[in-house]
């Protein structure tokens, strides 16, 4: 199947699950996942798939989220039960796979960690977790620019400052983080260190 084909495939069933503004996010986290798959020498249609899907279980119910993620076998911690907006993306890769017919592991990985990474992302991986924090529709918060210019030049930084600006955001707020996304904040940190001294 063509990219232009599978584009137009997705999108149309993407629209009959999400509602308005998260199949724009989705739209927007498609294409700039496609643009910076492109720049980095990342397969397109990949990117452009696990863009699509990232978020295609986001509109459910969290018992919906839940109950497909215990149909499929996929564990589900503590905090992801006290934190509705985590789940998704564990049960947007079981969707991914059983409803949407994807059966690429490095697609469906990207779908699974998408929203709190880990330590030792493939590129594909990065760039939905990248997109999905810099897409167009995306409220710009501070150092977005920064953000999005890294985006296109080097991965693991940009996956740095995310990291730094989604932990000190949910710090702010006052809101629980998932210890993985700690995990990788300290991983692209130490990386940083050692490439940079």
């Amino acid at each position: 199947m063509k990219i232009i084909e599978i584009s137009h495939k997705l999108r149309k069933e993407m629209k009959l699950v999400l509602n308005a503004d998260r199949f724009d996010h989705t739209l927007g986290v498609a294409y700039t996942a496609a643009n910076m798959a492109a720049v980095h020498d990342i397969s397109v249609e990949k990117a452009l798939i696990a863009g699509y899907l990232h978020d295609c279980a986001k509109n459910l119910e969290h018992d919906e989220q839940i109950k497909i993620c215990k149909k499929y076998g996929v564990e589900i911690s503590d905090i992801e039960k006290r934190n509705p907006s985590l789940i998704h993306a564990k049960a947007g890769m079981c969707l991914a796979e059983h409803r949407y017919g994807v059966d690429d592991k490095e697609i469906l990985s990207a779908i699974r960690w998408h929203t709190t990474g880990h330590p030792g992302m493939t590129d594909l991986e990065k760039i939905v977790f990248i997109a999905d924090f810099i897409e167009p529709n995306r409220k710009p918060l501070e150092h977005m620019d920064q953000i999005r210019k890294e985006a296109f030049k080097d991965l693991d930084k940009c996956m740095l400052y995310i990291l730094r600006d989604t932990l000190n955001y949910l710090k702010n707020i006052d809101k629980e983080s998932d210890p993985m996304t700690e995990e990788t904040y300290a991983y692209y940190l130490e990386k940083d260190k050692v490439k940079n001294g």
